[in-house]
């Protein structure tokens, strides 16, 4: 099984078309069941499809700038291999280990750890603004990134192959499961309350990562997980807030009528923010 599982994702990097099935797929089925048991009733200030659009708008641009990063996702991989570099090399781990240690390391740099540096650094803020000033959240606002944010993500999601070592069969697995995992948290749907609370001790659940969006600090500034929760957890950074309590969008920065703006959004952040 394993074998056929490391065949699998070796050579995904090379079927883009395949990858992009993958995150649509994620998409449309997170959009039926959003559509089916809606969290909370969202006010679109158009209708669905026109908001949708605009957050592709960003995750297309987000798509483009990772494939380019891509070709330095694997020099990096083959580096680390060719000179037995990173976690899972020192500690000559097996491939289910290799597996192991490489979604740990890259979950938290490229998920906890690069998210907690935007919020904290004023400058890198005004980019990752763009992500929390959507006022209705849903599947599509996943992958509403700034193109500065994109980059900045792929820096950190570096580092995690670095310090890990990663080979590509890994980082496949990873950021396939990243981009269920994204869809999954930001869709708007109602888990029962036991399975929600259930999955957040060890995974960023749907109503966990809600409160990140939460409009008012300090909820705005926890819950920093990408896929596992037990980041937040360690590190002091988990809040719990009630769905009914959670209003999206953010109290300055932006008018909250704009936030489909699509050129607005794209050249605010070269702009100060005062905060």
């Amino acid at each position: 099984m394993w074998n056929s599982i490391i065949e699998y994702f070796s050579t995904l990097d090379q079927r883009p078309l395949e990858r992009m099935a993958l995150l649509v797929g994620g998409l449309l089925f997170f959009w039926i069941i959003e559509g089916a048991i809606p969290l909370i009733s969202l006010q679109y200030k158009r209708n669905k499809t026109k908001h949708a659009a605009v957050n592709f708008g960003f995750t297309v641009i987000h798509l483009i700038i990772h494939t380019g990063l891509a070709i330095i996702i694997i020099k990096l991989s083959d580096w680390c291999a060719a000179q037995n570099f990173g976690l899972i090399y020192w500690l000559n781990a097996s491939v289910v280990g290799g597996i192991i240690i490489s979604f740990l390391v890259l979950d938290f740099f490229g998920g906890w750890l690069v998210h907690i540096t935007e919020h904290r650094i004023p400058f890198l803020w005004r980019f990752h603004v763009v992500h929390h000033a959507d006022n209705n959240v849903d599947v599509t606002t996943g992958l509403r990134h700034h193109p500065i944010e994109s980059v900045l993500r792929g820096l950190f999601f570096f580092m995690g192959i670095i310090v890990s070592g990663a080979p590509m069969y890994a980082v496949m697995i990873f950021q396939t499961i990243l981009i269920l995992a994204t869809a999954f948290t930001h869709a708007n749907i109602s888990l029962p309350r036991w399975l929600d609370r259930s999955l957040s001790y060890i995974f960023v659940s749907p109503n966990m990562h809600k409160v990140h969006h939460h409009w008012k600090q300090p909820y705005t500034d926890s819950n920093y997980g990408a896929i596992l929760s037990i980041w937040d957890r360690l590190l002091g950074t988990f809040m719990k807030l009630e769905p009914k309590d959670i209003r999206y969008g953010l109290d300055r920065y932006y008018p909250n009528d704009k936030d489909e703006n699509f050129m607005m959004l794209m050249k605010k952040p070269f702009q100060k923010l005062d905060r």
